[in-house]
């Protein structure tokens, strides 16, 4: 299985688990020309645009270490573009949703 296909099948799992949370996904794989957003889903009138980051193992450490000042930047640029677009009156944020394993499975949940 490809990283693409293996990330896309974490994807599908924390999905899930946000589902079974309550949650309402509203899109996943979200693109424009300039930017993505993995998942995005309302809960309690809250829009969450959520960042997948997906490890096999965390001998390097969890999928959150991978959120650098860049990624933050370039998630708040696709939230508020997202905002816009849709014209989203009420509120949102980022959160950032590690999964690890095979198959794999939700480990952190961290909101920005």
């Amino acid at each position: 299985m490809s990283t693409t296909e293996i990330g896309r099948q974490a994807e599908s799992v924390v999905a899930k688990y946000l589902e079974r949370q309550g949650y309402d996904i509203k899109s996943q794989n979200w693109r424009t020309r300039l930017c993505e957003i993995d998942i995005i889903a309302a809960k309690d009138n809250i829009v969450n645009f959520i960042e997948v980051k997906y490890r096999r193992r965390a001998d390097w450490g969890d999928g959150l270490d991978a959120i650098t000042n860049k990624k933050l930047q370039q998630m708040t640029f696709a939230a508020d573009l997202w905002v816009q677009t849709n014209k989203w009156p009420g509120d949102y944020r980022l959160v950032v949703i590690s999964a690890s394993g095979q198959p794999p499975k939700t480990d952190k949940i961290i909101e920005i």
